[in-house]
């Protein structure tokens, strides 16, 4: 355990490139006034972080003032694309990650680096006086979530994690006729992701660290392995050292409306089976196939993914059902209907023909609410530090449950069994270590 001055003085020796001193600490901005304008910072910028970026630079009021990548090659076509967009150049750009934390000027630090950094990169931002956008899930294990919400209370933080269908108003609209009780009593949720786009890997030898690129510091706290394009930029979430496969990918995204639509937070048990059932011989660690039965007081809910297939249920690729007595209700990212349930002939209630999505798209809202609660420092974004927590373990729980074959209790801290305790917290590499909070 450590401090943040502690953790930086040991791990200096990753800070090869500091354009300042490792040790310097910003305490950050106290607050954003309506009229000042928002200081923003990039970390991890080759994919979904650029597209949140992005995001901010639609509100007039947002500066993009740094942008960090371990890759001097995204680094630079990064920079160059956000000047497209702004039409100046950006102000700093750092391979080291605690350089642009440390920048005063930076009000906001998005975190859209891979799955294992989330934790320490968000932690030292809080700790800088930075109020965060971090991307989902919120953290690589069950003790890194319940860290990273001690953080943004201890430091009263505005965090929203990404979960930007939070913010989408169908999805909001489909929960409000859920939460109506129209449906009746709600027996199971059906949630399913089947993902055809998504492709296999196919086995590659290690190789050389491309030029430019600081492997180390990809790593971070990660076990320490040769470079293997598999295991870098998008394909990482395949592996376990850094992810959780599309368990926590896309599970976040839509189990967390199950958790929702229902009103809890955890269950009582939790099973899972499934594996490389599709592509037994490819490089990908994480199953291809997975369905997981989370049990609750009175009703369950059943995750079912599949990679390379699209034929999910309802006609559907992806989505949710909530099955009750009366009708079911089918939400994804298209839109939402009820469907009557009919015994004997009967239907149990009206049809709701499909109500298409609409609005300016959900990661554009997210971004404003984000805005919004910076300045009113409204700690209760739609995605709130809490709200990624407790779907980011719940995906932990059903990846646990998997690697260990066994139908796990639950009771919100502990399995009370080893083998599936063991999984709650990731060992770090040296020199980087797990905050303490």
């Amino acid at each position: 355990m450590t401090t943040r001055r502690d953790f930086l003085r040991q791990s200096a020796l990753l800070g090869a490139g500091l354009t300042i001193s490792p040790f310097f600490i910003s305490a950050g901005r106290a607050g954003v006034s309506v009229n000042d304008k928002i200081g923003v910072g990039l970390i991890g910028c080759n994919g979904q972080g650029f597209e949140n970026l992005k995001a901010y630079l639609r509100v007039p009021e947002v500066e993009c003032v740094a942008l960090s990548d371990i890759d001097a090659g995204v680094l630079e076509k990064r920079a160059a694309d956000t000047a497209k967009i702004t039409g100046r150049k950006v102000k700093h750009l750092y391979k080291d990650w605690r350089a642009l934390i440390d920048n005063k000027d930076i009000d906001i630090v998005i975190v859209g680096t891979p799955d294992h950094w989330h934790c320490l990169q968000m932690v030292a931002a809080c700790e800088a006086g930075k109020d965060v956008y971090c991307e989902k899930p919120l953290g690589n294990s069950i003790e890194e979530c319940n860290i990273m919400v001690r953080a943004a209370k201890r430091y009263d933080r505005v965090v929203q994690v990404g979960q930007w269908q939070r913010s989408d108003p169908h999805w909001q609209d489909a929960m409000a006729f859920v939460h109506s009780g129209k449906l009746g009593k709600i027996r199971t949720v059906r949630v399913f992701s089947y993902q055809g786009w998504c492709p296999s890997i196919p086995v590659r030898p290690d190789e050389p660290v491309p030029a430019g690129v600081d492997y180390d510091m990809w790593l971070g706290p990660a076990p320490k392995r040769p470079f293997n394009r598999n295991r870098f930029h998008f394909t990482f979430r395949w592996f376990w050292d850094y992810a959780g496969g599309l368990m926590t990918d896309w599970g976040v995204h839509l189990l967390d409306y199950a958790l929702y639509g229902m009103n809890v937070t955890a269950p009582e048990s939790v099973m899972a089976s499934g594996g490389k059932f599709g592509y037994p011989d490819d490089a990908c660690e994480t199953p291809d196939l997975l369905q997981t039965i989370y049990t609750f007081k009175d009703f369950t809910v059943m995750w079912d993914h599949a990679i390379g297939i699209d034929d999910g249920a309802y006609g559907r690729n992806h989505g949710l059902g909530f099955v009750g007595e009366n009708g079911t209700l089918v939400v994804d990212r298209g839109g939402w209907e009820v469907i009557p349930e009919r015994v004997n002939g009967q239907a149990r209630m009206e049809a709701v023909p499909l109500r298409k999505a609409y609005g300016e798209g959900g990661l554009n809202l997210h971004v404003k609410n984000h805005l919004e609660c910076v300045k009113s420092r409204n700690r209760a974004c739609n995605a709130s530090v809490e709200i990624g927590a407790h779907i980011a373990k719940f995906s932990q729980l059903g990846n646990i449950a998997y690697r260990t074959g066994k139908k796990l209790a639950w009771d919100g801290k502990s399995f009370h069994d080893a083998e599936a305790d063991a999984y709650l917290c990731k060992e770090y590499r040296a020199p980087w270590r797990l905050p303490d909070v």
